[in-house]
C-alpha cells in the first residue's frame, strides 16, 4: 500500500472518531465530495465540525441537556438551501415537541445562507443509539444525517464489553450520484459505511475502506445505525458468528445472540462482538437488501485487528445459520404490551390501509400526505385551527391522553412498490404485538423500538403503546422518497393540551416569519 493510502486510512478513522456535544454548535454547509471512488464528483452537504458527508458524532450522557444550535450555510442551487433536523428517537417529552424538527409539522424550516436555530431537549430516562437527519423533503439523502448516542454512566451491560467510544460507531448509508430532488425512486449507486464505500460501476476504483480497529481478546459494543434514505442491510462480520444484540432503536433487550441482521432505514443495533479471531483482517459485511456480491469490497469494512497487516481481507462469508428474528428481542425493562391483551381492545384501534395512487404518490386509508404550509404545531399553538380543523385534511389520527393506541400496518397493496417499508413513530417507543413473518400475537413480551418494518402482505404487523406524550407526532415511511409522495399521517396526541404544555422558544417563533418572506428559489 502506498503512503497516500496508508494516510488516507489514518485521517478516515479520524474523521470517524470525530464527537461533539452535547452543548455545541452544528454547521451545514456544501462542498464538492466523491466518497465511493466513482470517478463522480458531485456536491453535498456536510457538516463543518466533520467535514465529511455523515456529520459528526454527537454525545452525551444520561441527564445530560443537549442544546444544538443548528446553522445553516447552505446556498446551492442543487440542493434545498432551508433545512430542519431530526433527533431521531429522541421522545421529545415534557413539553418539547417545538425540538422534534419535522419541517412543518413542529416548525417552519432553518432559512440558508448563514440561518440559525437552537434545539434543547433533556431525556432523563432515555439512553441509547439515536441519529440526527433533516427532515425537510429528501434533503437527507444529500448529506445532512449523521449519530448521536446517549451514554448511560449505569449501563446493565457495562459488564459485558471492554469498549464502547467513537471508534465503535458505525453507520451505513447509502449514496447517490444524481442529487436527491431529482430521484424518484431511490437505487443507491454505493455503499457507505462511516462515509467511505467503493463503486462497483465503470470507473469504479479500489477507494479507501473505512477500518474499524480491535485488540485481540477485547469486547466490543458496536452501534450500527442505518442512516440510509432506502435500503435495508444485511450484516455480518466474517469469522465472528457470535454477535450479542443488547439494544434495539435505543432499547436495552435481553441479550440475543446472532451471527446476522436485518437493519431498516432509521433503526439502531447494539451488538457485542469479542475480537477472538486469529490477528488479521475480516470483511464487515452490510449485504444490500440481502443481495450484494461484495465484489471488490464494495458493500464492506474492514475489521481490522491490532497487529495485523494492513491489507485487504481474504475471508469469505458464511455460512449465515442466525438471523436475528425480531421477536427475539425481549425489552429489559417493563416487558408487555398496555392495555387489555387482546386484538382491537385498545382504546383506539387503526388500520392503515396504504395503496398507490396517481402521480404516482402513496396514500394512507385514502389521503397522501402533503405538508402544510404552517406547521401542525403552530396552527394550533396560534388559535387559527382547532384539532378537529387540522390541515392536511384526512392525514391525522386524534388521541387523547392516556389512551391506549393499537395501529395495524395493511401493505397488501403496496408490496410490490419499495416493501418491507420501514415506520418510524416520532415521541413514542411502541410494543410490536406481530413483526414480520410471525403469525401470532406476542403480548406477554413484546419487542419495543420505534422503527418497525410493515413486511409483506400477509404479515399484519401490529403495534401498541399509551398516549403518554403530548404533540403532533409524525407516523411514516423512513424510505425517503416514500415520505415525499405522502406516505406518512400525523397522531395529533392531546392537541388540546398544546398550548398550555408545548413552550417554544421566541427564536422558534422567528422561523416561520424569516421563512415566508425568502424568495421562491431560496426555500
Amino acid at each position: 500500500m502506498t503512503f497516500f493510502r496508508i494516510l488516507s486510512s489514518l485521517v478516515s478513522l479520524a474523521l470517524v472518531s470525530a464527537s461533539i456535544g452535547p452543548v455545541t454548535d452544528l454547521t451545514l454547509t456544501t462542498k464538492t465530495v466523491q466518497p465511493d471512488g466513482s470517478g463522480v464528483n458531485r456536491d453535498a452537504i456536510v457538516f463543518e465540525q466533520s467535514n465529511t458527508v455523515i456529520g459528526p458524532l454527537i454525545k452525551g450522557f444520561k441527564g445530560d441537556t443537549f442544546k444544538i444550535n443548528v446553522i445553516n450555510k447552505l446556498n446551492n442551487a442543487n440542493i434545498r438551501k432551508p433545512t430542519s433536523i431530526h433527533w431521531h428517537g429522541i421522545l421529545q417529552d415534557g413539553g418539547h415537541a417545538w425540538a422534534d424538527g419535522p419541517a412543518f409539522v413542529t416548525q417552519c424550516p432553518i432559512a440558508g445562507q448563514g440561518h440559525s436555530f437552537q434545539y434543547e431537549f433533556k431525556e432523563p430516562n432515555q439512553a441509547g443509539t439515536f441519529w440526527y437527519h433533516s427532515h425537510l423533503s429528501t434533503q437527507y439523502c444529500d448529506g445532512a444525517r449523521g449519530p448521536l448516542v446517549i451514554y448511560d454512566r449505569n449501563d446493565p451491560y457495562k459488564a459485558f464489553y471492554d469498549v464502547d467510544d467513537e471508534t465503535t460507531v458505525i453507520t451505513l448509508a447509502d449514496w447517490y450520484h444524481q442529487y436527491a430532488g431529482d430521484i424518484l425512486i431511490g437505487v443507491s449507486d454505493s455503499t457507505l459505511i462511516n462515509g467511505l464505500g467503493r463503486y462497483a460501476g465503470t470507473g469504479g476504483t479500489a477507494s479507501t475502506l473505512p477500518v474499524i480497529t480491535v485488540t485481540k481478546g477485547k469486547r466490543y459494543r458496536f452501534r450500527f445505525i442505518n442512516i440510509a434514505c432506502d435500503p435495508y442491510f444485511t450484516v455480518s462480520i466474517d469469522k465472528h458468528t457470535t454477535m450479542t444484540v443488547i439494544e434495539a432503536d435505543s432499547e436495552n433487550t435481553v441479550p440475543v445472540i446472532v451471527d446476522s441482521f436485518d437493519i431498516l432505514a432509521g433503526q439502531r443495533y447494539s451488538v457485542i462482538v469479542k475480537a477472538d479471531q486469529p490477528i488479521g483482517n475480516y470483511w464487515l459485511r452490510a449485504s444490500v437488501k440481502g443481495a450484494s456480491t461484495f465484489a471488490g469490497g464494495t458493500d464492506s469494512a474492514i475489521l481490522r485487528y491490532v497487529g495485523a497487516p494492513v491489507a485487504e481481507p481474504t475471508t469469505t462469508v458464511g455460512p449465515l445459520k442466525n438471523k436475528l428474528r425480531e421477536q427475539k428481542l425481549i425489552p429489559l425493562n417493563s416487558p408487555g404490551a398496555p392495555g387489555v391483551h387482546k386484538r382491537g381492545a385498545a382504546d383506539v384501534v387503526v388500520r392503515l390501509d396504504m395503496e398507490l395512487i396517481d402521480g404516482p404518490r402513496f396514500a394512507i386509508n385514502g389521503h397522501s400526505f402533503v405538508p402544510p404550509s404552517v406547521p401542525v404545531l403552530l396552527q394550533i399553538l396560534s388559535g387559527a385551527q382547532t384539532a378537529q380543523s387540522l390541515l392536511p385534511t384526512g392525514s391525522y389520527i386524534p388521541v387523547k391522553q392516556g389512551q391506549i393506541v393499537e395501529i395495524t400496518f395493511n401493505v397488501s397493496h403496496v408490496e410490490p412498490f419499495g416493501s418491507p417499508h420501514p415506520f418510524h413513530l416520532h415521541g413514542h417507543s411502541f410494543d410490536v404485538i406481530r413483526s414480520v413473518g410471525e403469525t401470532k400475537d406476542n403480548w406477554i413480551a413484546p419487542p419495543r423500538r420505534d422503527v418497525v418494518s410493515t413486511g409483506l402482505a400477509n404479515d399484519n404487523v401490529t403495534i401498541r403503546f399509551r398516549a403518554d406524550n403530548a404533540g403532533p407526532w409524525f407516523l411514516h415511511c423512513h424510505i425517503d422518497w416514500h415520505l415525499e409522495a405522502g406516505l406518512a399521517v400525523i397522531l395529533a396526541e392531546s392537541s388540546d393540551s398544546w398550548k398550555g404544555t408545548v413552550k417554544p422558544t421566541d427564536q422558534w417563533n422567528q422561523l416561520c416569519p424569516i421563512y415566508n418572506g425568502l424568495a421562491d428559489g431560496d426555500k
